[in-house]
């Protein structure tokens, strides 16, 4: 079972600079390539003069994480793709549990480590923490972390269990599962891709699993800050996206109401908290969105799964107090 391991980097030789070596001292049977989404930055003078090792894949374009791996994955051959974060920091053996699960199971086709606050080493952290779910509204949360309440680790996931959906920021997927699907959604462009990604591989009867027994560590916002309004409307616009082409028939039309309205009552509050630029991003969302529902339907597959979600009525629950 071959396995490569490849870094999407826009600018981000500092990061490169920091975790490739780790990358590099424990993955000594993969792989590894750097693909570069048009830098301009010394990116990849420095990865070729510093680490011969790596391979470099060299995009025509910044066209964003979902593209821009779809991209460069085309000149990568391997049966096991890791798609890893610049701002990642890996332990030794990371690879061995999350390779072995792969082989134990080719009903597997996605495998997500834990993944910890690399600041704050004893904290999940936030972008797949030890698994993601999702709840029958369509809001993503993770074992470990709901909305942005986020729990330390005391090894309460040292498991190994079935997920719905593996984080993006080190992700572990078949090659020929990636492609079967045609590989992400470009029109994501970046945050989300993965869980829309992960749907479609359950529709298709495919299993996502994490591995607790492999632990990396993610600083987070290296590219696009929690605070940027950019980063808001692409939240809003590819999660509404991604449930018109997943949901089951039944539950497309009262779910994708339910969270219009909710996503108006969202607009107000991230206006109040964040800057009114928020309201104006999730407003743009939602036109975007609009554009795009032809096509999302035509992206539909033949069977969606029914019993898709793993909570019910989460939003009201957390902000009830309920559950955190």
């Amino acid at each position: 079972m071959t396995l490569a391991i490849a870094i999407l980097n826009w600018n981000g030789k500092k990061w490169l600079e920091q975790f490739l070596p780790s990358v590099i001292r424990y993955s000594p049977d993969a792989s590894i390539y750097v693909i570069d989404n048009a830098s301009d930055d010394d990116s990849v003078a420095f990865v070729k003069s510093r680490f011969p090792e790596v391979y470099i894949v060299e995009n025509q374009n910044n066209s964003g994480f979902a593209a821009g791996y779809n991209e460069g994955l085309r000149s990568v051959t391997a049966d096991i793709y890791c798609l890893l974060n610049s701002d990642v920091e890996v332990t030794e053996n990371w690879l061995k549990p999350v390779l072995k699960l792969f082989s134990d199971n080719p009903s597997i086709a996605a495998v997500q480590p834990k993944i910890l606050n690399f600041n704050k080493k004893n904290q999940f952290e936030f972008a797949g923490a030890a698994g993601g779910l999702i709840d029958n509204l369509g809001y993503p949360y993770c074992r470990g972390r709901i909305f942005d309440n986020i729990e330390d680790d005391h090894g309460q996931y040292d498991d190994e269990a079935e997920i719905f959906w593996a984080s993006g920021c080190s992700l572990f997927v078949r090659s020929s599962d990636f492609w079967t699907m045609d590989g992400f959604d470009g029109r994501f462009f970046a945050h989300q891709e993965e869980i829309d990604l992960c749907w479609r591989l359950k529709n298709a009867g495919r299993k996502i699993f994490y591995t607790g027994k492999s632990t990396v560590f993610h600083v987070g916002g290296g590219t696009l800050n929690k605070q940027n309004p950019r980063k808001t409307f692409l939240n809003f616009r590819n999660n509404l996206t991604m449930l018109v082409k997943n949901l089951p028939a039944g539950s497309l039309i009262p779910v994708i109401f339910a969270r219009l309205v909710l996503d108006g009552l969202a607009g107000l509050y991230f206006g109040y908290k964040n800057g009114w630029s928020h309201l104006a991003a999730i407003l743009k969302a939602h036109f975007a969105f609009y554009g795009e529902i032809p096509k999302s339907l035509r992206m539909r597959q033949k069977h969606q799964i029914k019993n898709y979600y793993q909570s019910k009525w989460l939003i009201f629950k957390h902000f009830s107090g309920s559950k955190k």
